[in-house]
């Protein structure tokens, strides 16, 4: 593994913990050399892990849309900052880019990042490890809904481990480090 992509949210949030957690995963990111790969932005958490990592001297690549430099401040002092045309072209981009993806806590945008890269790899279009940051239960709810959907059979038990929840970052990385994608193949089932 040499990069991680990190989605996160372009607000604080209302918890000093989320702050806090943002600067300890930049640092196990830096620890474990691996560079991240984010939306570029400067402004929130988004904007903490990239100065964190940054400060310890490792590698943060910006991937943001020309339309968005509007709203969000794109981050200047990133290792290398990629523009392109819209949030469709952003996440393939940062995924193209990356060997797996954590998220912090965040809104709408990074639950649909999840959500997507979790749906990629339960269908095989990609085999890598997807962790949630699980700072003070943040996501703990998300992990509720998910295990709702395989009780009911929208989810299957061996496509239910597909997310990687850990509430310490260093060990976060080295469960991803370690993951194993699902052997069971993905089928259409009626």
């Amino acid at each position: 593994m040499k990069r991680i992509c990190v989605f996160a949210g372009s607000r604080m949030g209302r918890n000093p913990r989320y702050k806090e957690g943002a600067v300890e995963l930049g640092q196990a990111l830096v620890e474990a050399r691996l560079e991240m790969v984010y939306g570029g932005s400067c402004n929130g958490l988004m904007g903490v892990v990239a100065d964190t990592v940054l400060q310890g001297e490792g590698k943060v690549i910006g991937v943001m849309p020309s339309g968005l430099f509007c709203k969000e401040t794109a981050h200047r002092g990133v290792t290398q900052f990629y523009q392109v045309e819209g949030m469709h072209e952003r996440k393939a981009k940062m995924s193209e880019l990356s060997d797996g993806f954590i998220a912090l806590p965040g809104g709408y945008g990074t639950f649909e990042e999840i959500f997507e890269v979790v749906s990629w790899g339960s269908i095989g279009i990609h085999q890598k490890p997807v962790g949630l940051f699980n700072i003070d239960g943040y996501y703990q709810p998300l992990i509720e809904l998910v295990q709702h959907a395989k009780r009911e059979g929208y989810i299957s038990e061996s496509h239910a481990g597909l997310l990687i929840l850990e509430e310490d970052p260093f060990r976060l990385i080295e469960r991803m480090k370690q993951y194993k994608p699902p052997s069971v193949p993905f089928k259409w089932r009626s």
